[in-house]
């Protein structure tokens, strides 16, 4: 498979001053130039990213993410090594740079458009699509200075998605607008994996991180600490920078920022009790009962499903089941109801979490907080999940064979 990104030892600097030379009588009377120290965001980071791939980059903030993005962009240089990029690049960094506040919005799609290296001829023929992916249609012909800061990159995203590039750039874009509209720059996303694009993928949302990422990069203090698969490099990155803590008796481990706590887990079967053996197509109750320790608003309840072996099997959360949690302040209890359990025979892990809006910010994370068995009875398929199926069968006869 060709290489559409390669990176190879790069090295990139910035001065940190001491001192300002505010006048230049200032500078003449001290001899000498303000004291700086030298700050190196990057030191020697070398990757591939395959043609078509989705490479996540994931670290804590000051890791040097954004400047490595930057540095394949080419608004920043580095002191040394090189970037190589095979097709063409948009890059979703600082949604709305380069937009007018006195222009309307339809001239700033054309102005931005410009900037990303479209054609006038390109920009009219996308124009229709750019507005109605941004939802501000009755708004396209008004001073992008009276825009508020969601609609401001909405646009911004709008035209940059639009520019139909081999390689994608994304940096933490994804959260931007409200819920429906980050669906859609989600779906966008996903389209451009679907055609084949290159796209590398920087963010703070771990699950986001892990859905989309073929291969992820950890990066520590401009340094490459790993990479590989998404789930083995994310395992290791939370492992570290959430402190983990193996809790005794559990078969997993927890973090988070303490905010809020996870009391207990249990589930529900088909008579009410709490059990860790359940059936197939039979009803499930999962309840999760946690604190808040402090007033939190927009809290997400989490819960996951992985295999013994680690294999993610289903996922989900308050937020995407559109069920939001407006504020919270003390003892709460969030139940998910299945009214017929669909996994099939097996044993299975469940993790849960109490997180921001973002799903990002962890109140508290319980990695594998239960394990549990599925017996199978009213079902005679096989892998994972039931699917509810029907046979139809044409040309069948009654007559027996010769």
């Amino acid at each position: 498979m060709s290489q559409a990104v390669v990176v190879r030892d790069l090295w990139k600097s910035f001065r940190l001053y001491h001192e300002k030379n505010q006048f230049l009588k200032a500078a003449a009377l001290r001899g000498r130039r303000a004291r700086y120290d030298e700050f190196w965001a990057l030191k020697g980071v070398s990757f591939e990213v395959p043609r078509g791939t989705t490479f996540g980059v994931i670290g804590s903030n000051g890791s040097g993410k954004s400047t490595l993005l930057k540095c394949l962009t080419g608004i920043l240089y580095p002191e040394k090594g090189s970037v190589t990029i095979d097709g063409r690049v948009s890059a979703l960094l600082e949604l709305g740079a380069g937009f007018h506040p006195e222009l309307s919005g339809r001239e700033n799609v054309f102005l931005n458009g410009a900037i990303l290296g479209l054609t006038k001829k390109e920009i009219e023929n996308r124009f229709d699509d750019i507005v109605e992916f941004s939802g501000l249609g009755p708004f396209i012909d008004t001073p992008v200075k009276n825009y508020s800061s969601g609609m401001f990159v909405r646009l911004g995203f709008a035209v940059a998605a639009h520019v139909e590039p081999e390689v994608l750039l994304i940096d933490e874009v994804l959260s931007v607008g409200d819920e429906g509209f980050q669906r859609k720059c989600a779906e966008k996303i996903d389209k451009f994996r679907r055609d084949g694009r290159t796209i590398v993928f920087v963010s703070h949302g771990l699950s986001q991180v892990e859905q989309l990422c073929d291969t992820v990069m950890w990066i520590d203090k401009g340094n490459v600490r790993m990479i590989g698969p998404a789930r083995d490099v994310i395992s290791e990155y939370a492992g570290e920078s959430r402190q983990a803590i193996k809790v005794e008796g559990e078969i997993g481990s927890r973090w988070g920022s303490g905010e809020a706590t996870i009391e207990s887990v249990e589930l529900f079967g088909l008579d009410g009790g709490p059990t860790n053996v359940l059936k197939s197509l039979e009803p499930l109750r999962i309840a999760i009962d946690f604190t808040t320790h402090v007033p939190l608003r927009d809290v997400v309840v989490n819960m996951r499903v992985d295999t013994k072996s680690g294999e993610p099997v289903w996922g989900t959360s308050t937020r995407r089941a559109n069920r939001p949690i407006s504020l919270l302040n003390g003892r709460a209890k969030a139940e998910l109801i299945m009214p017929s359990m669909p996994l099939l025979e097996g044993t299975y892990e469940l993790t849960v979490a109490v997180t921001d809006w973002t799903e990002s910010h962890p109140y508290d994370h319980w990695e594998k907080r239960i394990r549990f068995d599925v017996r199978q009875y009213k079902s005679n398929d096989i892998a994972l999940v039931d699917i509810p199926t029907e046979w139809i069968i044409t040309g069948e006869s009654a007559e027996p064979v010769p």
